[in-house]
């Protein structure tokens, strides 16, 4: 089973911030990292998960909806005591392109299912090209129309269709979005492990922000894989790999 820290290590950290990354990018046998990107009303790009920046900022609102110098003023939470800010995409990559380099991944999920942020594509793709990471980046969306966009402004990029049952992320992908990865619900694998065998199946998580909750227990990951799974994202993955 291949793990990636979902939005960093976002158990022990503020999510999607630069120390989540910091860490994750710190454990041995990890994968890759997932985080999400949105723009900003003035065309930024940022590390953000929720089209609100209520639950995890001081703020209220929409992102879409600040400039990006009004939002960076929202405070986040703590991590390694010191204020986390919702940080750029830019910002990320530089903070990782060394272990990228050295083969780490990254997933970069465009949040444009709620709101269609026109650009958004064409931005991320340039980045990644100037940086030299095209190798190095996963683009994944529930949003089969922006992979297809993304697909036609780089041919090699490599794509995962988000959904929730494993069957429509695969109907979503025979449709010709140009994924060659299904990125469903880990509880709504509704197809034959058997019918998957040719894909990356990442699974991800919801409910309980933590999937392996605070009790000791950990996921089966062996059961997980039976069912053709993968690829998991943990909020915790330092409890399944060593730094």
């Amino acid at each position: 089973m291949k793990i990636w820290a979902h939005r960093g290590c976002s158990q022990r950290y503020p999510e999607n911030t630069l120390t989540a990354f910091e860490k994750a990018a710190e454990i041995r046998g990890l994968i890759g990292i997932e985080l999400d990107i949105q723009l900003t009303k003035d065309g930024e790009m940022v590390v953000i998960h929720d089209e609100k920046v209520d639950r995890t900022t001081d703020g209220t609102g929409y992102v879409k909806d600040y400039t990006f110098r009004q939002l960076r003023v929202l405070q986040i939470g703590y991590g390694e005591g010191k204020p986390e800010r919702i940080p750029t995409i830019e910002e990320v990559l530089e903070l990782l392109t060394p272990r990228l380099k050295e083969g780490l991944k990254l997933n970069i999920e465009l949040k444009n299912s709620v709101f269609s942020y026109r650009g958004m594509e064409e931005k991320i793709v340039e980045l990644v090209h100037q940086k030299g990471l095209q190798k190095s980046i996963v683009y994944s969306s529930f949003s089969a129309l922006s992979l297809e966009r993304l697909k036609g402004l780089d041919r090699e990029a490599e794509l995962g269709i988000l959904d929730r049952k494993v069957s429509d992320c695969l109907y979503k992908l025979k449709g010709g979005c140009g994924a060659v990865a299904l990125h469903p619900h880990w509880r709504d694998m509704d197809l034959p492990a058997e019918q998957l065998k040719e894909y990356a199946v990442r699974a991800w998580f919801t409910g309980h922000l933590y999937p392996e909750k605070p009790t000791g227990t950990v996921l089966d990951l062996k059961a997980l894989e039976e069912q053709g799974i993968t690829d998991v994202f943990l909020n915790e993955p330092e409890r399944y790999l060593q730094k």
